[in-house]
């Protein structure tokens, strides 16, 4: 078990209880801290995790992971979280983890529930990309899935160690959708995509308008790097318009004031996705402002 974190303070309360019912033994939680100002690391040691300490100016979404699943050569199962993912209930890793009694599962995550003060929009995101029921998917399903064939996150994930290293490991310049790249070459590979709707964790973001604008910034470039994907897997924009419809619709059920906001922030996400599909036309000056991992964007030395 991973778990990057950064100032977890806040969730430790939450947290801690959650991984204890999970009985999973502490010392299998590998926790990679990078420079954490609060009480983080005292805590999970306290909880009997192994704590590595790395320079905050290192971390790397996809290097970093990498770095992790290395520490752990004896695991063959390796599951990723991130310090704001709530575990739901005493089972939800185990259930995760059963996905690969399937021997062609090479990757496996789970559902991601709305925090309780969640309001319509944040809402909508977890229920249409987290929905109860679980699916496996394979590399033929791209005809009917597109792009989405590859969804998945590292909030709540696990990888089969050699199918990770047939795809290359996480790669190690990903600053952003490090684990989408991972299942498009599982994928690729001949390896399944297991979402298990059983196993469940709280986890959303109640995002403001500019950092939806940033978090679109940061897909537009990942695409714009990764055109492989786009042109194995399909487009991105039509996904887009198939969301956009279902949270209007959502909200004029559930949350009918949020209507507006969500049609400002359509615009904002698609100006974002643009700007940042065409970063190379950008100075790294810019890309810091624009983008939500302004960390990534250091100037050559």
């Amino acid at each position: 078990m991973v778990i990057p974190t950064l100032n977890a303070g806040r969730y430790l309360s939450t947290l801690l209880p959650a991984l204890e019912r999970q009985n999973i033994a502490p010392e299998r939680y590998l926790v990679i801290d990078s420079q954490s100002q609060d009480e983080t690391r005292n805590a999970f040691r306290d909880f009997g995790a192994t704590v590595v300490e790395i320079d905050r100016r290192t971390f790397n979404h996809g290097g970093t992971r990498q770095r992790a699943v290395e520490m752990r050569p004896e695991a063959e199962i390796i599951v990723m979280m991130t310090q704001d993912a709530i575990p739901q209930g005493g089972d939800a890793i185990l259930r995760l983890v059963d996905a690969f009694a399937d021997p062609g599962t090479g990757m496996a995550y789970g559902r991601q529930l709305p925090r309780t003060v969640a309001r319509g929009i944040e809402r909508h995101a977890r229920l249409i990309n987290y929905p109860a029921h679980s699916e496996v998917r394979e590399l033929k399903d791209r005809d009917r899935s597109g792009v989405k064939t590859v969804f998945c996150s590292d909030s709540f994930a696990a990888y089969r160690r050699s199918a990770l290293d047939q795809a290359g490991g996480f790669p190690e310049d990903a600053f952003f959708a490090e684990d989408q790249l991972v299942a498009a070459r599982m994928l690729i590979d001949g390896w399944r995509i297991a979402y298990r709707g059983d196993a469940e964790v709280v986890h959303s973001h109640g995002y403001t308008m500019m950092e939806e604008f940033r978090r679109y910034f940061d897909v537009g470039v990942f695409h714009g790097r990764n055109r492989w994907l786009i042109e194995t897997f399909g487009a991105a924009e039509g996904e887009g318009l198939r969301f956009v419809k279902s949270e209007l619709a959502y909200l004029a059920r559930h949350d009918p004031t949020q209507l507006p906001s969500a049609i400002i922030r359509t615009f904002a996400k698609y100006a974002g996705y643009k700007m940042g599909s065409r970063e190379a036309l950008l100075s790294n000056r810019w890309k810091r402002r624009l983008s939500m991992q302004p960390f990534y964007w250091q100037d050559p030395k």
